[in-house]
């Protein structure tokens, strides 16, 4: 799919004739540049300031918490006030707590101060991170879903996903290559890049859009429609969270390297992840498959890929598993978010993707806890427990509703 789209007249200011996606791919590259450079350094970071796992854990968790809180009431809002005031919101509260975290993790590795210290900053600056994050991904497939028709919307959702790849690819990368001069360097340097997202929003989103004041949303959570695209979600990022934010410790404990080599390696296993999810969809893009489909197959092969992981004895093993796995989550992250929008009303779309998003807040919330807990009855259960949750998905017989009918 390009990125200029096509408007439906009927849901759109008549002097938009065309709408375009790039500024919105540009900004998630940005910022998920700058969020996976963080994860690839977390676990380094947190041995060389004598924080245990867990503590890394629970920082990344409290994100996801305010994350699942605040999706939904940000989507609902952008039904209200329009995509392009919360997006510029969301992205502009991203970008000056990132700066936050940067600063005190940047503090903490010249001065070291107690554990407890750090451990609290962490906490704070990550919180107002996933509060903020929170506003974008929901924001972003509501204004998809207003102007990509039903049938094109996995695509669509695909390109997004294959822009968040990029910065998959880009962002533990450039982590890697700087991790080796000092932990701290790639602090710095990706402090730019929400900013950078910003701007882009500000210069080239449409200033006039479509308001759904006159229908209010009275989406519920528990409706029916999104209790399957919300369950996938649930478990897609419950197991993404347990391979972020063990991956640098699995480098250090099972591979046996040292914090900058581990951080490297991590890196570079990360930027597989990005690498397969790039590939895998802009494939998605060119199938004319149903969202069930591509969630079945693709859970099947993410599920090997993780299961393969366990058993890793090298760098390149892990980055190959993670390959694999990513490769099968390039199918399933646009899947999901398509039935989510395929199911529900026009007025509710941006409520819709907050649920959904509230789903995948959930997963951040519990994946890095339960993962790091796992992760002390030995480096590769957490992976296990991964591989059976994507096997049931596989599994999972999902009956073909009105706006979802597929062949399975």
């Amino acid at each position: 799919m390009s990125p200029d789209i096509a408007i439906d007249p009927s849901s759109s200011s008549p002097a938009e004739a065309m709408f375009s996606l790039k500024p919105l791919l540009a900004a998630n590259t940005a910022c998920t540049m700058a969020m996976m450079a963080f994860v690839a350094i977390v676990g380094p970071l947190a041995r060389q300031l004598r924080l245990p796992a867990w503590q890394a854990g629970a920082a990344v968790t409290v994100g996801g918490v305010l994350w699942m809180l605040l999706s939904r009431s940000w989507g609902a809002a952008s039904d209200r006030r329009g995509r392009r005031a919360i997006l510029l919101t969301g992205v502009g509260g991203f970008a000056l707590s990132y700066w936050a975290m940067c600063a005190v993790l940047v503090a903490s590795l010249r001065f070291m101060p107690s554990a407890l210290l750090v451990f609290s900053g962490l906490l704070l600056t990550r919180g107002a991170i996933g509060a903020f994050y929170a506003a974008i991904p929901s924001t972003g497939q509501a204004l998809i879903a207003d102007y990509v028709p039903a049938q094109r919307r996995a695509g669509a959702m695909a390109s997004l996903g294959a822009a968040n790849a990029v910065g998959m690819v880009l962002g533990p990368a450039l982590a890697a290559a700087l991790a080796q001069y000092s932990l701290s360097l790639p602090l710095y340097v990706t402090a730019l890049l929400p900013a950078t997202g910003w701007l882009v929003l500000w210069k080239a989103l449409p200033r006039q859009e479509h308001h759904a004041t006159a229908l209010p949303s009275a989406l519920r959570v528990t409706d029916a429609r999104l209790r399957r695209p919300m369950a996938v979600a649930f478990i897609a990022m419950f197991c993404v969270a347990i391979a972020q934010i063990t991956v640098g410790f699995f480098a250090i404990d099972r591979l046996h390297l040292a914090p900058g080599p581990a951080a490297r390696a991590a890196g570079i296993a990360l930027t597989a992840v990005g690498i397969g999810l790039m590939a895998s969809q802009l494939v998605v893009r060119k199938l004319d498959w149903s969202p069930l489909r591509l969630i079945r197959t693709g859970a099947v092969v993410s599920a090997l890929g993780f299961g393969a992981t366990a058993m890793a004895a090298t760098p390149t093993w892990l980055a190959a598993c993670y390959f694999v796995a990513a490769a099968g989550m390039g199918g399933v992250f646009p899947a999901f978010a398509a039935l989510a929008a395929n199911a529900v009303e026009g007025h509710e779309q941006g409520a819709a993707a907050g649920s959904v998003g509230a789903a995948q807040g959930l997963g951040i919330v519990l994946g890095p806890l339960i993962g790091t807990l796992l992760y002390e009855f030995g480096a590769g259960v957490p992976y296990l427990l991964v591989a059976l949750l994507l096997a049931g998905v596989a599994l999972w017989r999902m009956p073909t509703g009105p706006a979802q009918s597929s062949q399975p």
